[in-house]
């Protein structure tokens, strides 16, 4: 769930359902979605929240892919957790857990007042049994750390379950108690979890514990109110002060649990030292693209770049698509009827036009939209290449390649009319090589994207909105293409079109029975171009969103003129104007300018503006 729909969809009206409902829907749907066939790369596709290589570590003798972690707060009842390993999160913690489980007297919620997250005292446990049980079933792909509430009863029932294990700094009675139940755990690691604010009256007794500890756990405090606990979402500065202190007095790798409420939180933490960050309740206020958000920040910092030469291909690939809708726009604009269409039909244009004059008119428009959608598309494909494909940039690439494939397929479109242009089919003959090149050439940009994005400003949250909008116009343009590929081999008109044209389709063929063909052709070959380019379209707009990306913004807008000015200008061009028929391209047109306008200051925000508009946030609790 990426925060295009997180926050604009879900989030709004699932923060009113009753007790724990929304959260629970929440994890078992997208638990759901993650545990079906193609249900992990359904995700992947919607969000890219892979974690890079480049971030992944090696701590307790565990593979980290990322070093963000998810705090066992979030999902007591562990139904989310078959999904939370596809959402970027390099670990998962359980628990607390007990002998017997324990219900929740308050119910989870944010209080925006308080910018906090509200738990109940005793957090809610569904218990030993279950919870040995469920991760057995699910079987994780990522680290499980194990929080024992009731660490000297229950510890000697986790043999084979889980990789590391957490217990409270309270929880220990004497040093030699945890060497006690670090042998009950098969000797495994454990981590010793103690709140920022203790640390400086517990120094002493964490050092003894480290002898036998693995690492330590920093973790965010709370404040206790009427069986509730409320714990602030940032509280980076008193953290990140318990960090250096314990990293002076003790050699132990340091992870920290909570207080991160934005991208900027966590770097903070790393720059201290920490080794691992667990993310509580800015998970929920921020959203799931929090962890991706994090992790693009972390590259951001490290500034490598690489060129790949390949790109060049790409580039041309993509300006031989405009070029060759250039022309196509260029002879609907005059002759409309070429060569081969008269050889094919025998009949000449100026037969056609004394005929029936809205029936030319009509074949121009087919054609003129064709143009504008190559024209589109190969502006995009071009943009592609040159800010993304030759930085290294694995998002562009899989972008170009879906698109440009499934625009070579479309040709498949074309062999069932008993009419192949062959004008098309020496275009694609002559770009099938360079694209051919440009993939080989360019198989090693596979890098990670990264983001200028630290905090949680206006101009993210509007970007937000945004890019939900510009998602349901790629969605949208894909849905048309498969609309319109699907009319062109089959009815080939809707009602609108014969009402424009006059004729009925048996009308046409009397004329002409290769009449239909011709346009058949038309309509088909502007069907598949517009499915391709919906997928540009809606692949930019899914893994494209990087603040300070000003490359993608103008894409946007100058790649969606052609398209939309020979979309809908057409129609006025040649007066067919029903409103019904022409709402769809309206429809997308409202979602390009209001996705334009919603992101302009996102993609366009330099890194001083980012700092300026910084929220206010509550103070760090004492």
């Amino acid at each position: 769930m990426p925060d295009w729909s997180y926050h604009t969809l879900f989030k709004p009206w699932l923060s009113r359902l009753p007790g724990n409902a929304g959260r629970e829907f929440i994890h078992r749907g997208m638990s759901t979605i993650a545990s079906i066939p193609g249900g992990k790369s359904f995700i992947e596709f919607l969000g890219h929240m892979s974690p890079s290589g480049k971030l992944s570590r090696n701590l307790f003798g565990l593979e980290f892919e990322s070093p963000v972690g998810l705090s066992g707060k979030i999902d007591p009842k562990l139904t989310g957790t078959q999904a939370f390993q596809t959402l970027g999160f390099g670990t998962i913690e359980v628990g607390p857990v007990t002998v017997l489980p324990r219900d929740h007297v308050v119910d989870a919620s944010l209080d925006s007042s308080e910018d906090a997250l509200i738990l109940p005292e005793n957090l809610q446990t569904i218990g030993l049994a279950a919870t040995i049980d469920t991760l057995k079933k699910k079987q994780l792909s990522v680290p499980v750390l194990i929080r024992l509430e009731e660490p000297e009863t229950i510890a000697r029932h986790f043999k084979g379950v889980g990789d590391a294990f957490v217990i409270e700094i309270d929880s220990l009675k004497s040093p030699d108690n945890l060497s006690q139940i670090k042998a009950l755990l098969d000797n495994r690691p454990i981590l010793i979890a103690v709140r920022h604010t203790i640390v400086p009256e517990t120094l002493s007794k964490l050092k003894e514990a480290s002898a036998f500890a693995d690492g330590i756990m920093i973790e965010e405090d709370r404040a206790l109110k009427s069986g509730k606990q409320v714990l602030a979402l940032q509280q980076i500065s008193s953290l990140t002060r318990a960090l250096s202190m314990i990293k002076k007095e003790i050699a132990l790798p340091v992870v920290t649990s909570g207080g991160v409420a934005e991208p900027a939180d966590a770097l903070e933490l790393f720059r201290a030292g920490a080794e691992l960050v667990f993310l509580s309740g800015g998970y929920i206020a921020s959203g799931p693209g929090l962890p991706k958000r994090i992790q693009e920040a972390m590259l951001d910092t490290r500034k490598e770049e690489k060129d790949h030469s390949g790109w060049v291909w790409y580039w041309l690939f993509g300006l031989f698509i405009l070029l060759g809708g250039s022309i196509v726009l260029f002879y609907s604009l005059t002759k409309v009827i070429l060569f081969y269409d008269e050889a094919f039909m025998q009949m000449s244009r100026v037969e056609l036009i004394a005929y029936n004059s809205n029936l030319y008119k009509f074949m121009s428009h087919d054609r003129m939209t064709l143009a504008g959608t190559m024209i589109s598309g190969g502006f995009i494909y071009m943009q592609l290449a040159r800010y993304g494909i030759r930085h290294g940039i694995h998002w562009t690439r899989k972008a170009f390649n879906i698109g440009s494939i499934t625009g070579f397929l479309g040709i498949l479109l074309f062999l069932g009319f008993g009419y192949f242009d062959w004008l098309h089919g020496l275009f694609w003959l002559i770009l099938l090589p360079v694209y051919l090149i440009g993939y080989r050439k360019t198989r090693g940009a596979n890098g990670p994207p990264s983001s200028k994005n630290r905090t949680n400003h206006i101009a993210w949250k509007k970007a937000v909105f945004g890019q939900l909008l510009f998602v349901i116009l790629g969605f949208s343009f894909v849905l048309g293409g498969v609309i319109i590929s699907t009319i062109g081999t089959t009815s080939v008109f809707v009602d609108t079109d014969l009402q424009y044209i006059c004729m009925t389709p048996d009308q046409l063929n009397a004329l002409n029975e290769k009449l239909i063909p011709v346009i058949a052709h038309d309509r088909a070959g502007f069907g598949s171009s517009l499915f391709s380019v919906g997928l540009l379209v809606l692949t930019l707009a899914l893994w494209g969103f990087h603040e300070g990306a000003a490359w993608v913004w103008r894409t946007f807008l100058i790649g969606g003129i052609p398209a939309f000015s020979a979309g809908i200008l057409t129609h006025f061009y040649i007066g067919y104007l029903d409103f019904i028929h022409l709402f769809p391209a309206y429809f997308a047109l409202a979602l390009y300018l209001g996705g334009l306008w919603l992101t302009r200051d996102y993609f366009k925000l330099s890194t001083r503006l980012n700092h300026k508009q910084m929220p206010c946030k509550t103070a760090d609790i004492p």
